[in-house]
C-alpha cells in the first residue's frame, strides 16, 4: 500500500479498551484540514462519531469520499475488503471512533443479534454503511470522553465503560419511543437547548443576543448555558461565534463577490477598521492582503 502524507493532528489518542476493541480520539484545533491514517482490516467494524466540525472518509486511494457532518455518526463494515481509516479532519473538529472486532461485536449482541439488521444471517457477509444523528444522550457520553482528564491507571477502565455505554445508546431501539424512561432526560433537553443556542447565534451573527437574552430565549439558566456550551463546543459562546464569523468572512472573501466593507457588515462589524483588526487577529493577515493572495478567478 503506498504511503500518503500524514500530517500530525493536534491530538490523536488511541486507548485499547480490551483485546480487539479500541477507542480513538481525534482533535484538530488548527485552522487547517488534517489527515489521519490507520490500518483497519476486514475483521473489524468501525463506529465514528463527529462531535464537532466536519470530516470526510476517503476510500480507494481518495477516489471516493464519504462526508460526516457535525453531530452525525457513521458505521463502516465490509467483510470483503479492508477499510483502512483514511480520515480528513476539518478545521476545529473533534471526532471519536470505536474500532471493534466482529467476533467481539457478535459476542456482545449474541442474544440481540436478530434486532440488529446487519448481523442477521443473510446480511452478515454484506458490506454496511449507515449514518445517523448523534442523540443527545450519546452526545453526553462523547463529550465526557472528549473532555476526560484521568490518571493513566483509571483511563482504560473509564473508556471501557464509556465505549460500552455508547454502543448501548447507539442500539437502544426504544430510546425515542420511550423517552420518559430515559435517565438522561434532563440532560438531553439541556443539550437540545444548547444546540439551539448555537443555531441562534449563528443565524444572528451580525447582531447576536446577549448571553442573558440567549439564556432567556432557550429557557436555560445562564450558568448551565455557559457550562454546557463549553462542554459541547469546547469554547465559550462568543469565542465560538468569533471563530465562526471569521471563517464565514473568509469564505465570503473567497467568492470574490464582496469587498472588505461588505463582508465586515455581513458578519456584524459596522466599521471596517474593527473588522480588519478582528480578521488579522484570527488569520494573521488583513482581509485586503488575503484577497490579494487568492488566485485570480477572472
Amino acid at each position: 500500500m503506498e504511503e500518503e502524507k500524514n500530517i500530525a493532528v493536534s491530538l490523536t489518542e488511541e486507548t485499547k479498551v480490551e483485546e480487539g476493541f479500541h477507542i480513538l480520539k481525534f482533535q484538530n484545533e488548527t485552522s487547517d484540514k488534517q489527515v489521519v491514517e490507520r490500518e483497519v482490516d476486514t475483521s473489524f467494524i468501525q463506529f465514528h462519531f463527529n462531535v464537532k466540525g466536519e470530516s470526510k472518509f476517503l476510500f480507494n486511494e481518495g477516489r471516493y469520499e464519504l462526508p460526516l457532518a457535525e453531530e452525525k455518526s457513521l458505521i463502516l463494515y465490509n467483510p470483503q475488503r479492508n477499510l483502512p481509516l483514511n480520515l480528513v479532519l476539518g478545521p476545529k473538529s473533534w471526532l471519536i471512533s470505536l474500532v471493534i472486532s466482529i467476533k467481539k461485536f457478535h459476542a456482545l449482541f449474541s442474544e440481540e443479534a436478530n434486532y440488529i439488521s446487519f448481523l442477521s444471517t443473510e446480511n452478515k457477509d454484506k458490506k454496511y454503511y449507515k449514518d445517523s444523528p448523534i442523540s443527545p444522550s450519546m452526545a453526553i457520553v462523547l463529550n465526557q470522553v472528549m473532555n476526560s482528564n484521568l490518571t493513566p491507571t483509571i483511563k482504560s477502565l473509564y473508556f471501557k465503560a464509556k465505549a460500552y455505554e455508547l454502543l448501548s445508546l447507539y442500539f437502544n431501539r426504544a430510546e425515542d419511543a420511550n423517552v420518559e424512561q430515559c435517565p438522561f432526560l434532563s440532560d438531553e433537553e439541556n443539550i437540545l437547548k444548547i444546540r439551539r443556542a448555537k443555531d441562534i447565534v449563528i443565524a444572528r451573527m451580525a447582531e447576536p443576543p446577549s448571553l442573558q437574552e440567549l439564556s432567556d430565549e432557550i429557557n436555560l439558566s445562564l450558568k448551565k448555558l455557559k457550562e454546557g456550551f463549553k462542554q459541547i463546543y469546547g469554547d465559550s459562546v462568543y469565542s465560538f461565534l468569533f471563530d465562526y464569523k471569521m471563517e464565514y468572512a473568509r469564505k465570503l472573501l473567497d467568492t470574490g463577490e464582496y469587498n472588505v466593507n461588505e463582508v465586515g457588515l455581513k458578519v456584524g462589524y459596522s466599521t471596517a477598521s474593527h473588522f480588519i483588526a478582528a480578521f488579522k487577529k484570527k488569520f494573521g493577515t488583513t482581509p485586503k492582503k488575503y484577497l490579494m493572495s487568492l488566485p485570480a478567478t477572472h
